[in-house]
């Protein structure tokens, strides 16, 4: 009796997504993205339920969900969200067109690096609180001093890496555009400006999360509306829950506006680079 050998032969089937490809999948980043909050909800969750923190050193969520049904029912949590939010978005808007030029004028002028380098790299170390008693002695407690000071912290990150970027664009790329008559205005936004796409809005990133950043600070000037003034406000009258609810205001309102300008990001970047 013969046996005969066959071939083994597999049954096609479906095979495992590859980490590469469930990382592309755009719900499942979310889902990862949403791991670590819900493990920090839970911890924070049984570290109170446990008694391991007082309710006055951490509340319970659900403490901060009743302090955010609060002020909804009162409707204050929104003003504070808009008004917070306007303020944010006003002085990064302000402060990255400011960076941009002149960080546009330093990376491409060698008279402008050495004129006003210095000096701008000497204002990017004061804090942000310094600026404050000046503010308000030049341009009172009004929005123009809150803004103003938004407006300083999203400028900086935005001209530093525009100026240092502009450095480095590849000198044949832009001489083979004043070959085609290029030059002035013209040759920084049809060339030299769309090469350095990616660093452009890393600083604006950056500026944007700045811009959160120095929110609080520009809330301390005589507010009586904004998630700043609910910070401070809280901490004065001992109300831990409405101060935790406007930190994690602050970090919900910082991720969205982050992630509107990263879909802006990855249009530029298909568009110029």
């Amino acid at each position: 009796m013969t046996v005969r050998a066959g071939a083994a032969t597999k049954s096609p089937g479906r095979t495992a997504p590859s980490g590469k490809a469930l990382l592309s999948n755009g719900w499942a980043k979310l889902g990862l993205g949403l791991i670590l909050p819900v493990l920090i909800l839970l911890a924070w969750h049984l570290s109170t339920a446990a008694g391991i923190f007082s309710p006055v050193q951490l509340p319970a969520p659900r403490t901060v969900l009743e302090a955010a049904g609060e002020l909804i029912s009162r409707n204050e949590l929104f003003n504070h969200v808009a008004i917070s939010t306007q303020r944010v978005l006003l002085g990064f808007v302000v402060g990255a067109a400011l960076g941009i030029s002149l960080g546009a004028l330093v990376g491409l002028s060698k008279i402008a690096e050495v004129v006003l380098g210095p000096t701008i790299g000497a204002l990017r170390a004061v804090p942000s609180l310094a600026w404050v008693p000046l503010l308000i002695l030049w341009m009172k407690i009004g929005e123009d001093s809150k803004v103003t000071l938004i407006v300083i912290g999203a400028f900086f990150p935005v001209f530093t890496t525009v100026s240092l970027a502009l450095r480095h664009v590849d000198k044949n790329l832009v001489e083979a555009a004043r070959a085609f008559g290029l030059k002035g205005v013209k040759l920084l936004t049809t060339v030299q400006l769309p090469a350095v796409v990616p660093a452009i809005f890393s600083g604006l990133r950056l500026a944007l999360a700045q811009a959160w950043l120095f929110l609080v600070a520009a809330e301390l000037i005589a507010s009586s509306m904004g998630l700043g003034f609910l910070l401070t406000d809280s901490q004065s009258n001992g109300r831990t829950d409405r101060l935790l609810l406007a930190i994690i205001l602050l970090a919900i309102l910082g991720k969205i506006t982050d992630a509107l300008l990263g879909l802006a990001e990855k249009w530029a970047v298909r568009r110029w680079s």
